[in-house]
């Protein structure tokens, strides 16, 4: 039997990891991170005030998540992190080598419209556009899966679950 997977919930703002993440973790028997707990408070007032992070303030954070995932290594866990590009994904597997990405997808009409219904978070929804022309999906070498987030959070896990169960065979 392999070890349990250490996955990273991946995604564009308003694709649903805090609230997928958990749900996948309880399915899998691991622990559930918070990515955004992992922002230094400067990018939390950058992000509130409607600017897009950049590549520096992003580095302290993905090593923090590195950190937290490097740590799980054969024990497995699930951490959300936007994880857009590529190359802050091998960041990520930089510090924790056989990371795993779950990339949550969807219709941007979609995410828009639970971003604009959500209360209480930093990111607003005009941040949206820069989530979009950053993102870089999961290319054809990086272990991971992409599932869509039509449906109900349940029905999401469930489907992020069976597809995450191959990896772990």
């Amino acid at each position: 039997m392999n070890s349990p997977l250490t996955i990273v919930v991946m995604g564009v703002a308003g694709t649903g990891k805090t609230t997928i993440g958990p749900l996948v973790a309880a399915r899998l028997g691991v622990p559930y991170a918070e990515g955004d707990d992992f922002h230094p408070a400067a990018n939390v007032a950058k992000m509130s005030a409607g600017i897009p992070l950049d590549d520096d303030d992003r580095r302290p954070w993905l090593d923090a998540i590195g950190a937290w995932a490097h740590g799980r290594a054969g024990l497995g866990g699930v951490v959300s992190s936007s994880a857009l590009k590529r190359r802050y994904r091998d960041r990520l597997r930089a510090a924790a080598p056989g990371l795993v990405f779950l990339h949550l997808t969807g219709d941007r009409a979609l995410i828009e419209r639970r971003m604009a219904e959500r209360t209480g978070h930093f990111m607003p929804a005009a941040l949206l556009d820069s989530q979009f022309a950053t993102l870089q999906p999961l290319g054809p070498d990086e272990a991971g899966v992409a599932v869509d987030v039509s449906g109900t959070p349940e029905d999401i896990a469930e489907r992020a679950a069976a597809a995450l169960r191959p990896l772990t065979d």
